[in-house]
């Protein structure tokens, strides 16, 4: 079975990273969208509330499911038996910056693949810091969530 960890902060969700989750739809069997918890971060969203804004995206897709993780990345994919790491790039600096974590990611799990995918350009300049952004100032987001969130943002 291809099992594949899609993961992130997720704070929110947005159309970039639902692009990125449904072009790697076919690529794999089971797709676990994972919520890193990361306790020096500080998020605008609860994590029971970025996990039910996942759970909404990927109620649609019978192969998606939902998880939470803290510690490294490479050892949640591990304990999941995924051996693919979905990564999704809208730029060069994306592309730098991804490109570094898949190089350390490798040299901590020999077995486990990081696949970059470039988000399709209608998507590329939506950055989730942005998001947050406008939904602080009570701005309308739709544009750049997924539509199964409208009604929870």
């Amino acid at each position: 079975m291809k099992k594949a960890v899609f993961p992130g902060s997720f704070d929110p969700i947005t159309r970039g990273h639902l692009n990125i989750l449904e072009r790697s739809i076919p690529l794999f069997d089971e797709i676990i969208l994972a919520v890193g918890v990361n306790s020096a971060k500080t998020s605008m969203f609860s994590i029971e509330k970025r996990l039910k804004c996942l759970e909404l995206v990927a109620a649609k897709f019978a192969n998606v499911k939902v998880h939470t993780f803290e510690g490294l990345t490479s050892d949640f994919c591990a304990n999941q038996g995924a051996k693919w790491l979905i990564r999704g790039v809208r730029n060069g600096g994306d592309f730098e910056y991804e490109r570094t974590i898949a190089q350390m990611t490798k040299s901590l799990n020999a077995e486990l693949e990081t696949v970059i995918l470039f988000t399709d350009p209608e998507f590329a300049h939506i950055h989730s810091n942005v998001v947050r952004e406008i939904l602080r100032n009570g701005g309308d987001a739709s544009a750049f969530i997924p539509e199964a969130l409208s009604q929870v943002m």
